[in-house]
């Protein structure tokens, strides 16, 4: 069973131990994966679809979505060291998903073994907190419109559509509360780049132009770990 490029160089009976010890579920779209505040031992990593982390302000509008956690990327807690811990954010399947539950306390003894999986690791969590800051300094410096096309051009990478762009159950609520942005401001900005032709819809996705809102986000790499690294 196919697992993760970050494991893809161990021992096969390493990685027939972490498959045994792992479990794979499937979520609906919008379907609470981890909820703030409850106690995990897991992390998790993402076979298929798109999750969403959500940091939760004193209210329901004040909800923020910070990261998307794609396919072959991994959501974990601050430190490995522990073998439970207490979520500090919401986890929620921004698509349908199937997500592998892998024991933290298996992934450390991985990683005592192999520090080359402790360094990917740490390589996926710093290139996570670069895309934040990177987004945070966008939210801040941006117009609307600037703002809402980058991130549409970013939804094609995420969450790519069968025909091109990206997948139309990506929402706008999930659009605003990544933009830091209202929905209402959302949808007009939405409507005028559909007026002049920059945005079109079809029966899968949502479509930009390739070279619109010409992108620096500085993705995490889904394919990290497929030059040789062992990242995921």
């Amino acid at each position: 069973m196919y697992l993760n490029t970050l494991v893809s160089g161990l021992p096969p009976e390493e990685r027939a131990a972490l498959v045994q010890a792992s479990e794979l579920r499937s979520y609906r779209r919008n379907e609470i994966v981890l909820s703030v505040d409850e106690w995990t031992d897991r992390l998790y990593c993402v076979a298929s679809g798109l999750l969403r982390v959500v940091a939760h302000g004193r209210s329901s509008s004040g909800d923020v979505t910070t990261e998307f956690i794609r396919r072959d990327d991994f959501f974990f807690g601050a430190s490995l060291a522990e073998d439970r811990h207490q979520a500090a954010q919401t986890l929620i399947a921004a698509l349908p998903s199937s997500v592998y539950l892998i024991p933290i306390s298996t992934m450390r003894k991985l990683c005592e073994r192999h520090p080359r999986v402790a360094l990917a690791l740490l390589d996926i969590a710093m290139k996570r907190v670069g895309v934040m800051r990177g987004q945070l300094r966008r939210i801040s410096a941006l117009s609307s419109e600037d703002l809402v096309s980058r991130v549409l051009h970013q939804l094609t990478q995420l969450a790519p559509a069968a025909t091109g762009g990206y997948d139309k159950r990506i929402t706008q609520s999930v659009i605003a509360s990544y933009s830091g942005l209202s929905r209402e401001v959302v949808n007009k900005t939405m409507r005028d780049l559909e007026s002049r032709g920059l945005v079109r819809r079809d029966d899968h996705g949502v479509h930009v132009p390739p070279d619109f809102a010409a992108t620096d986000f500085d993705l995490p790499p889904a394919e990290l770990g497929r030059d040789g690294s062992g990242a995921s």
